[in-house]
């Protein structure tokens, strides 16, 4: 009892300064976490008594064909988009990267811009854009000699597509800044290395940049990860505000499904609830999958002197060959 009253009197100023954060986070952080876990195993609409039902919600959540419609329009969209999205952040991070473009700091506001501006206005651009008769994709369509294509409508196949056109151009340019922060950290004396070496950018690329960013790549594989399954805004919109993800639910994912049971939908807030857990434990399964398939077991200070080594061996190597063919 006197350790603690000793260890108030000399830190009281730093509790009392800290204090905002912890209480506010156990507030509006830590209580709707555990009552929401709480609440997954009651049926209640929010008004009346609550009734504990068990596991009842996880099973009828599993029983749904929704649920499972969701899930896979939910990976259908973020493992096609996560292509884009990964090449494409590389891609234009490498360019800047690399002084071919001058005006680095516009660049990267341009790209940027995507992430920052708000998901309903985009949503409703996109709306326009995909529109089935004065809709700018339909008209580039019909430019190259192709038919106008129902993307919003018809049976809801072509639905994803314009999902994924949007959340790979919303992440693309986020990923861009976090790469472009990450090669611009890598030791000069690797990049001169390898200049005075021979190689060439593509070498520069694959050999340098990629294996010493690949923790940065998970990290953002794993925040993309987590975009994808809180999408809900852009395909909402896109199809015109319907919580069943439009026709035949081809743009249902998991966080419609989820919100279309509380507050829509009766407010079954257990039901939910349970949803969101459910959710949640996937995305940790997906994170943990990612980070141990990607792990490296060598030690990654060793990373960097690897990718100098073995671009020097190719080099000797073309060297030889070369050498070998003027002796021919």
């Amino acid at each position: 009892m006197m350790r603690i009253k000793k260890i108030w009197k000399e830190y009281k100023v730093a509790y009392v300064y800290i204090a905002p954060f912890f209480i506010l986070f156990a507030i509006f952080g830590l209580f709707p976490i555990v009552y929401g876990f709480y609440l997954s195993f009651f049926r209640w609409d929010g008004l009346s008594s609550m009734h504990f039902i068990g596991l009842e919600n996880y099973i009828n959540t599993f029983k749904d064909v929704l649920f499972w419609k969701a899930l896979k329009n939910t990976l259908v969209i973020g493992i096609i988009a996560h292509i884009p999205i990964l090449l494409g952040g590389l891609t234009l991070a490498f360019i800047l990267n690399s002084k071919l473009v001058k005006g680095e700091n516009i660049f990267k506001t341009i790209y940027f811009m995507p992430m920052v501006t708000s998901s309903v206005a985009i949503s409703i651009v996109f709306q326009q854009m995909f529109g089935n008769n004065y809709g700018i994709i339909n008209w580039l369509v019909t430019l190259i000699g192709g038919e106008k294509i129902n993307w919003l409508g018809g049976d809801g196949s072509f639905i994803k597509v314009a999902v994924i056109v949007m959340f790979a151009w919303k992440w693309i340019g986020w990923n861009m800044v976090i790469y472009l922060a990450g090669m611009q950290g890598i030791n000069k004396d690797i990049y001169e290395a390898a200049e005075i070496d021979g190689a060439n950018q593509r070498q520069v690329l694959f050999r340098i940049c990629i294996p010493l960013l690949k923790p940065i790549i998970i990290f953002t594989i794993i925040q993309s990860t987590i975009g994808m399954f809180n999408l809900f805004t852009e395909p909402f919109i896109l199809t015109g505000q319907n919580w069943q993800g439009g026709v035949n639910n081809g743009g249902l994912t998991l966080m419609t499904y989820l919100l279309s049971k509380a507050p829509q939908g009766g407010n079954l807030y257990g039901y939910a609830s349970a949803v969101a857990y459910l959710i949640t434990i996937m995305i940790i399964i997906v994170s943990v999958c990612v980070t141990k398939g990607t792990e490296d077991k060598k030690d990654p200070d060793r990373i960097a002197d690897k990718a100098v080594q073995q671009q020097r061996k190719e080099m000797r190597k073309a060297d030889r060959m070369a050498k070998k063919g003027e002796r021919l």
